[in-house]
């Protein structure tokens, strides 16, 4: 009796023979998955790879204007790093670029939400209006710069003779020139050229909000301000969460709107790390300093894109 029962024992508990053509066919479908984006890893590390690992070899060494010329860098380890961070500007050009980035961030997320529920609305015309808001964005940066150069000129910028014509100032207001309000001007001009971005996709994701929600929200008593709490805010949070980050990451590198205004000044009022790190390598032609500078940016860039594949992926999960 007991050897039957072990014997049964023993079949029950025996070699589970079914799982390893299972194991191997999940072997395989991992192998064709990595196929797939083996050519588009080796583009990616043949395009960025190269210029990032150089970009950090460089931070480590003395690359200078000599370097050109002689070939020769030395090692210096993270000297660079240690310079460009107790250089006395530095302080200055962090703190200038978190104010940059998150005023330009705030205003165009709020002005591009509210543009984007305005031509959620039904009306004539609104699909032609959509396609001219988006002419900010198709600009190059150097020409709506320059452009916007020209509007905020002390003595003949259209913006001051507007403003004096309306009676609202009484002096032309140094715009660019003027350390305290210079920083503030390059902010508004960054906002308008980012706005055009937050509505695209923040149109995109009210257009997925299906309107049966809204319709069953009107019974509930749901309108207005309780609509958009209740249904649209929470539908449209993902979406914005991609828009954030995204508008973060470009933002905290942008350069040539800076270089186009105000080139970092009056007096360093409008320095940030990416004009600092342009400044070192191509005006002090302090390459190595530069790269440093390249790669803390890039350092800080990097921590809000895991951010940002972070929440694409519990978009997508969503």
């Amino acid at each position: 009796m007991a050897a039957s029962t072990l014997m049964q024992g023993t079949k029950v508990a025996g070699p589970k023979p079914a799982r390893r053509p299972r194991g191997r066919r999940h072997r395989g479908e991992d192998l064709t998955k990595l196929l797939f984006v083996l050519p588009a890893a080796i583009a990616m590390i043949a395009l960025f790879g190269y210029p990032v690992v150089k970009n950090l070899l460089m931070s480590l060494q003395d690359y200078g204007l000599r370097t050109f010329f002689t070939g020769v860098a030395p090692w210096v380890g993270l000297k660079n790093y240690s310079a460009v961070v107790t250089d006395k500007l530095f302080s200055d050009a962090m703190l200038n670029t978190a104010l940059f980035t998150i005023g330009s961030i705030a205003f165009q997320f709020v002005i591009g939400l509210g543009l984007a529920l305005f031509f959620r609305q039904r009306f004539p015309l609104g699909g032609l209006l959509r396609s001219l808001l988006l002419l900010p964005w198709l600009l190059p940066l150097i020409v709506s710069s320059a452009t916007w150069r020209s509007i905020l000129e002390q003595d003949s910028g259209i913006l001051n003779r507007s403003l004096l014509g309306l009676h609202i100032i009484n002096d032309p207001v140094p715009w660019l020139n003027s350390p305290s309000v210079a920083l503030i001007a390059v902010i508004g001009v960054n906002i308008w050229i980012g706005i055009p971005f937050n509505v695209t996709l923040l149109y995109s994701g009210l257009t997925e909000i299906p309107d049966e929600l809204y319709e069953a929200g009107q019974l509930d008593g749901a309108t207005g301000w309780r609509a958009f709490w209740y249904i649209t805010w929470p539908n449209l949070r993902a979406v914005a969460g991609v828009v954030l980050m995204l508008g973060v990451v470009y933002t905290i590198k942008v350069l040539d709107i800076i270089l186009g205004l105000t080139g970092g000044g009056p007096a360093n009022a409008t320095q940030t790390l990416a004009t600092q790190s342009y400044e070192k390598s191509f005006v002090d032609f302090k390459f190595g300093q530069g790269a440093a500078l390249s790669n803390i940016l890039i350092a800080i860039s990097f921590v809000f894109a895991i951010f940002y594949l972070r929440s694409t992926r519990r978009a997508v999960d969503e």
